[in-house]
């Protein structure tokens, strides 16, 4: 069992390399935001819906100080 599984380490999830560190070095969301920051409809996403809830949160705030 020890043979088949250092086999598997050497050979086998390459491309998912930074995926697993960023995961043991509990930084996954920081990685998840850079890589989406870099991809332009996600950034396009982002931007959308940070601006959808900062709208939302003045919304309230001055609908609350009106009313």
């Amino acid at each position: 069992m020890t043979e088949q599984k250092g086999s598997q380490d050497k050979d086998g999830w390459q491309g998912l390399k930074e995926v697993d560190r960023a995961i043991a070095e509990n930084r996954l969301t920081a990685y998840t935001w850079m890589k989406t920051w870099a991809d332009p409809w996600g950034r396009a996403a982002m931007v959308t819906v940070f601006t959808l809830l900062t709208a939302y949160v003045i919304f309230v705030i001055i609908n609350d100080l009106i009313l």
